[in-house]
């Protein structure tokens, strides 16, 4: 079969001037694409600005033959989005692929948790996701094609101490990227989401030794290929670590059913609720109260 390749696609990639976003770019540009590489340039925990991290990667691009303009607008505010995405038209026309990998952290344990902690980072993660995507979205609407990868994280999934302002945030982007995977649908719009656990300077000091085998490169794979044209998924979230991808996904329990419900028939039948055997995986809420009808009507066989 033929290689993958964007010939003509433009793609936005924010946090894209080191770590994960960085190889993205560089293999969307090596597969064709037209890249963008957004980046404030800022320290881990989101503060000050260089202009230099995004601009060295473009220039990296274009060294090796492809196209490349950096950005350093902050995705943090609608204007920044507007302008991220304003720098992909002026410079190459249009949009088709949106990564939203830019990220801050800012970990404190939740008793601790402040709103100079707590709001910048859902600001850049969760907010900056919506204000980047907007006004592709208007744009891969009218050309009835796109692609949407949102950079989620098992702490959000999952949960991880001291990481409540982050893991918030993350687990968000699960329930962007169904909404806009449903929304997308008819026009050809993809979303997906990746959680990924790679050693990047936001990540290296939680990873410990381990990191070693976490390179960032092996996470791109799954990325570029969620973007391509030939991917047919849409509205999934998946795992990708040091070569391994796997699919993470929302299971809803067969349950327990009585019309004349207690707190008592809770507690006794806790077991039963919990339990995962023929468990469903709903692609949305229809597909929920499509089940709860049919026991509810006693139409389940």
């Amino acid at each position: 079969m033929a290689d993958i390749g964007f010939d003509g696609k433009v793609a936005i990639i924010t946090g894209a001037g080191g770590g994960l976003g960085r190889c993205h770019a560089l293999e969307f540009a090596r597969r064709g694409a037209r890249v963008v590489i957004n980046d404030l340039g800022g320290s881990v925990s989101g503060e000050g600005g260089d202009k230099g991290p995004a601009e060295t990667v473009a220039q990296e691009i274009r060294d090796l033959g492809g196209e490349a303009v950096a950005d350093n607008n902050s995705v943090a505010t609608p204007e920044g989005g507007e302008a991220i995405v304003k720098t992909a038209v002026d410079a190459f026309g249009t949009v088709d692929i949106v990564v939203n990998n830019a990220g801050i952290l800012r970990d404190k344990t939740f008793h601790n948790m402040t709103q100079e902690l707590l709001e910048p980072v859902i600001d850049v993660h969760l907010l900056g996701a919506f204000y980047v995507t907007i006004p592709a979205w208007k744009i891969m609407r009218e050309n009835s094609y796109g692609r949407v990868i949102n950079t989620s994280s098992n702490s959000g999934i999952l949960g991880n101490f001291g990481q409540a302002n982050y893991g918030a945030a993350k687990m968000g982007l699960v329930g962007f990227t169904r909404v806009l995977a449903n929304e997308g649908r008819k026009y050809n719009i993809h979303a997906n989401a990746i959680a990924p656990v790679a050693k990047t300077r936001m990540t290296e000091e939680l990873l410990g030794p381990v990191g070693d085998m976490l390179d960032p490169e092996k996470v791109t794979p799954l990325v570029v290929w969620l973007a391509s044209q030939e991917c047919p998924t849409t509205g999934e979230v998946y795992s990708a670590a040091g070569g391994v991808i796997a699919r993470f996904f929302i299971g809803l329990t067969e349950g327990y059913f009585n019309p004349d419900l207690t707190v008592e028939d809770v507690r006794d039948h806790w077991d039963q609720v919990r339990d995962e055997t023929g468990y469903l995986v709903p692609e949305g809420p229809n597909d929920e109260l499509k089940k709860l009808f049919e026991i509810l009507s006693g139409n389940k066989g």
